[in-house]
């Protein structure tokens, strides 16, 4: 991280052996020191516009947009020069990224390896994911004219639970297909682009709609 110059470090339920005895190497003890700890990956990302999963196609289909690196570097300088805030997510090496981790992800960036030997030790995935997408970002805007914004994983977050509920007052699905929507919401929000402005609208329609179902049910409990 220190060599690409990267400083924001956050890990999530890290193997507490491995953790608080890491050394840094040498100029890079800061970023381990500031470092910051979570307990889910939702909070980690909370405050994040642009979120790139790492993992491979070659076992599953990818349900975002997938990039071979470095075709990703665009996308994100294009967030950068937006204010917005992108972070690349690693998995652990025995298994990756979960379907539900993926989910919180807007595109997915993988490694072109030889297919004889596709996965690749953590540290060595870092450093190749963040010298691609790294190297194409100016140092400078190179306009004054600003993009639309995106939403934080936070904001998408409170609307995917919104929606969520509003779905269970109406008895739209068992309960037990609950994480599997809240997998297919979440992924269907982000691949709608969504401005910030569009949030805010979706969690009122959202509000007066449980607000009218809660009404209603009222109603028939009164006429019971």
């Amino acid at each position: 991280m220190a060599n690409f110059g990267v400083t924001d470090l956050r890990v999530v339920t890290p193997f507490e052996g491995a953790w608080r005895e890491a050394k840094s190497a040498v100029e890079a003890e800061s970023i381990l020191e500031s470092a910051r700890e979570f307990a889910t990956l939702a909070e980690a990302l909370a405050d994040a516009t642009l979120v790139l999963g790492t993992g491979t196609s070659t076992y599953r289909r990818p349900d975002q947009p997938h990039y071979f690196l470095p075709a990703a570097a665009p996308v994100v300088a294009a967030e950068l020069a937006r204010s917005g805030r992108v972070a690349i997510v690693f998995g652990s090496e025995k298994h990756g990224l979960t379907r539900e981790e993926l989910s919180l992800c807007h595109a997915i960036v993988e490694i072109p390896t030889d297919p004889g030997q596709p996965s690749m030790n953590l540290g060595q995935a870092v450093a190749v994911c963040l010298y691609a997408l790294t190297a194409g970002v100016p140092s400078e805007p190179e306009s004054s004219q600003q993009p639309a914004p995106r939403p934080t994983v936070e904001d998408l977050e409170r609307l995917t639970e919104r929606i969520l509920e509003v779905s269970q007052l109406a008895e739209y699905s068992p309960a037990k297909m609950e994480e599997a929507n809240r997998a297919d919401l979440r992924l269907l929000l982000r691949r709608w682009q969504l401005t910030p402005l569009d949030v805010r609208r979706t969690m009122g329609l959202f509000r007066r709609i449980e607000w009218r179902l809660r009404r209603k049910a009222g109603e028939k409990q009164g006429e019971e």
